[in-house]
């Protein structure tokens, strides 16, 4: 049987090995990386493929090339920019609690908003997709797929794309989170909770308690997922 899985190139392992030894500390910000022959050399690949390598990091900001000089280990949280986002959500083993409580500040901020615009712009669309949910099965796994497939829709549903984007690009980090946080009880019991109260708000049409009773669950479940990593 013909196999049509695409390997990664060398260069792209490179770089994800790369990344690592970053996030893990291997190579802490604003280090200097070792001479290139001494690089290729402990990664294993030739030197054009380092090149190759070291291009893509210092692209997505990672580091910063010198000519003639030693390449530096950017602050990427601070000198980086969106594709380092993406980055870390495929290294999500070496992502640090704090960047996970930072996602969920993120989402704070913007699920009240794109609730309320998938409301305005699909009210039937939204009123459906809630009513499925009124029940779903009691396990980790279910209500972890059922609740991020129900924030990637009222994305979807809100007009913006930007939305999704955002929310595909750490789909991976929120599975994982999602399965962590819905193992307790009390989550499943508290989404159940949030699914009838945001039903109601969007039948009855009214857009500041729909913004609200999302915002307060947003919250609430920061305040769930410190509980269990505490």
């Amino acid at each position: 049987m013909v196999s049509w899985e695409i390997q990664p190139k060398p260069a792209e392992l490179a770089e994800s090995r790369l990344v690592d030894a970053i996030l893990d500390g291997t190579f802490p910000v604003n280090s200097s990386l070792p001479p290139e022959r001494e690089l290729a050399e402990s990664l294993g690949v030739t030197r054009p493929t380092l090149r190759e390598a070291l291009q893509r990091l210092s692209r997505d900001g990672w580091i910063e090339i010198h000519h003639g000089r030693a390449t530096r280990v950017k602050d990427y949280w601070h000198e980086g920019n969106l594709l380092i986002l993406t980055a870390i959500a495929q290294h999500r083993d070496k992502v640090p609690q704090d960047f996970v409580a930072n996602l969920l500040q993120i989402r704070l901020l913007i699920a009240p908003t794109y609730t309320r615009m998938a409301m305005q712009n699909s009210l039937n669309e939204v009123i459906h997709l809630l009513e499925s949910l009124q029940v779903v099965e009691d396990t980790a796994e279910e209500f972890t797929r059922r609740d991020l497939e129900l924030h990637r829709q009222l994305t979807i549903l809100s007009g913006n794309p930007v939305f999704t984007l955002i929310l595909n690009g750490f789909g991976s980090i929120y599975h994982d989170m999602g399965l962590y946080y819905f193992s307790r009880s009390q989550a499943r019991d508290h989404s159940r909770s949030f699914y009838k109260k945001l039903l109601s708000a969007v039948l009855s049409n009214d857009t500041y308690l729909v913004e609200e009773v999302t915002r307060q669950v947003m919250q609430d479940s920061i305040n769930l997922m410190k509980q269990a990593m505490s």
